[in-house]
C-alpha cells in the first residue's frame, strides 16, 4: 500500500519510517502553524517566537502520531500479529501489519488501542497546559502545549470514526465480524462506510474550494480520495487473502519456465529473453543446476554500455528465501513474499530443484475466474484490473 519510505530510528523493536510525503506535510503544518494558527491565538508575539512554536508543535505532532501507531503495534505484537512497523505519510501514519488480526477480539483492541493513546496524550498536554499557564509561564510553552493537546483529541475523533481503516472502521468491523462471523462480509460493509466517508469528505472540500478556502478545500478533498481509495484496497486484500488461502503454491506455477544460463552476457538476456517473453525475472541455470535469479531490475543497475562485457552469473541473486517459495506452500504465502519483497514472479524449488515458477498475475487470475463463479461481479472486475495492471 505504501512505499518503503527511509529508516528514522527504531523503537521497543519497530522500525520507524518516513514517506517523502510525510516531508510535506511537515513543511505545510508548520507553515499553517507559523503564519496562521498561532499568530491568530497568541497576538502580539514576535515572528521568531512563532517559527518556534511552529517547528517545536509539528516536532510533537510527529512523536503523538508515532506514539498512536505504536500502541497499535504493541497491542498486535502482544497478540501475535507480526509487525513490519511504523511508516509515515501524507496523511498520517500506519503501522504495518504483515497479516489481517485472526480474531474480532485482536481487531478491536488492536484497533481501539491508538485512539486511547491520543486521548491520554491530549490529556497530559492539557494537565501541562493548565498547569504551566497558572505557573505564568512563557506563551511559547503553553501555546504549544494547547495546541499539541487540541490536535491529538482531533486525532483521537478523527481515527474514530466508522470508516475503514481508520480506527473506528476496524472497530466496526470487528463488531460486524463477531455477530455474523464473516471477515469477508464485515470487511466490505466498514469499507463502503469508508468509501461514503470519504465520499462527503470530497463534497466538503469541493464546498470549501468554492467558499474561497483553497488549501482547506484541497486538503478535504485529497484525504477523501485517499480514503476512498485505501478503503477500496484493503477490502480487495482480504478478499484475496480468503479466497487464496488453503491453495497450495503448486496449483498455481507454470512448469518448464523459461530459464537462462548463467554465462550469456547481459545484452543477449535483454535482446533474446526480455525483450521476446516479457517476463520481469528468469530464473539462472549454470547448466543443469538453478544458481539463482535475474531480474529487469537488476538488470537496471548495469550501465547500458556495460551490457556485452558482463555475464548473467555476475548479476544474478543467489536463491533465498525472497525469490524461492516451496510447491506445498499455502498461496498466501507466496503474496507476503511478493508483498515484502516488490517481486511478482518467485521460484518454485523443492531441494534445490526447480520446479516452476508461481506469479502473482496467474494468482490473481484464478481468483477473478473463482470470484466470478461465485456471482461476485464487483469484486471480480477489481481483482481481474489487479491481473492486467501486472
Amino acid at each position: 500500500m505504501f512505499g518503503k519510505g527511509v529508516k528514522l530510528f527504531k523503537v521497543l523493536g519497530f522500525e520507524v519510517r518516513i514517506d517523502a510525503s510525510w516531508l510535506l506535510l511537515a513543511i505545510l503544518i508548520i507553515l499553517s502553524l507559523t503564519g496562521g494558527y498561532f499568530p491568530f491565538h497568541y497576538k502580539g508575539l514576535s515572528t521568531t517566537a512563532y517559527v518556534v512554536m511552529g517547528v517545536i508543535a509539528a516536532v510533537g505532532l510527529f512523536a503523538s502520531i508515532v506514539f498512536h501507531e505504536l500502541c497499535h503495534s504493541l497491542v498486535a505484537r502482544r497478540m501475535g500479529l507480526p509487525m513490519k512497523g511504523i511508516t509515515l505519510f501524507m496523511f498520517g501514519g500506519v503501522a504495518q501489519m504483515d497479516e489481517e488480526s485472526r480474531t474480532p477480539k485482536v481487531e478491536f483492541l488492536m484497533a481501539i488501542a491508538g485512539p486511547v493513546a491520543s486521548i491520554g496524550l491530549a490529556g497530559v498536554f492539557y494537565l501541562l497546559y493548565i498547569g504551566l499557564k497558572a505557573a505564568q509561564a512563557a506563551t511559547v510553552v503553553t501555546g504549544v502545549l494547547g495546541y499539541l493537546a487540541w490536535i491529538n483529541l482531533i486525532l483521537a475523533c478523527f481515527n474514530l470514526l466508522p470508516a475503514f481503516p481508520l480506527d473506528g472502521g476496524r472497530v466496526l468491523r470487528a463488531g460486524l465480524w463477531a455477530w455474523k462471523k464473516n471477515l469477508r462480509w464485515a470487511t466490505r460493509i466498514a469499507s463502503d462506510a469508508g468509501s461514503a466517508f470519504g465520499v462527503v469528505l470530497i463534497i466538503l472540500g469541493i464546498l470549501s474550494l468554492l467558499g474561497g478556502n483553497p488549501v482547506g478545500g484541497l486538503w478535504w478533498a485529497l484525504i477523501g480520495m485517499f480514503l476512498r481509495g485505501i478503503s477500496h484496497g484493503s477490502y480487495r486484500q482480504v478478499v484475496i487473502r480468503e479466497t487464496l488461502s488453503g491453495e497450495p503454491v503448486r496449483r498455481f506455477m507454470r512448469e518448464e519456465p523459461v530459464t537462462v544460463p548463467s554465462n550469456i552476457t547481459v545484452g543477449e538476456l535483454v535482446n533474446d529473453y526480455v525483450y521476446r517473453h516479457h517476463f520481469k525475472m528468469y530464473p539462472v541455470l549454470d547448466g543443469a543446476k538453478l544458481t539463482g535469479c535475474v531480474s529487469t531490475r537488476d538488470i537496471k543497475n548495469v550501465p547500458r554500455e556495460e551490457w556485452d562485457d558482463r555475464q548473467v552469473a555476475d548479476i544474478a541473486s543467489a536463491c533465498t528465501d525472497t525469490n524461492t517459495i516451496a510447491p506445498d506452500a499455502d498461496a498466501t504465502d507466496a503474496l507476503e513474499t511478493m508483498n515484502k519483497t516488490e517481486n511478482s514472479r518467485l521460484m518454485v524449488v523443492d531441494n534445490d530443484r526447480l520446479l516452476g515458477v508461481v506469479s502473482l498475475k496467474d494468482m490473481l487470475k484464478f481468483l477473478a475466474v473463482k470470484l466470478d463463479l461465485e456471482g461476485n461481479e464487483a469484486d471480480t472486475r477489481a481483482i481481474r484490473q489487479m491481473a492486467n495492471a501486472q
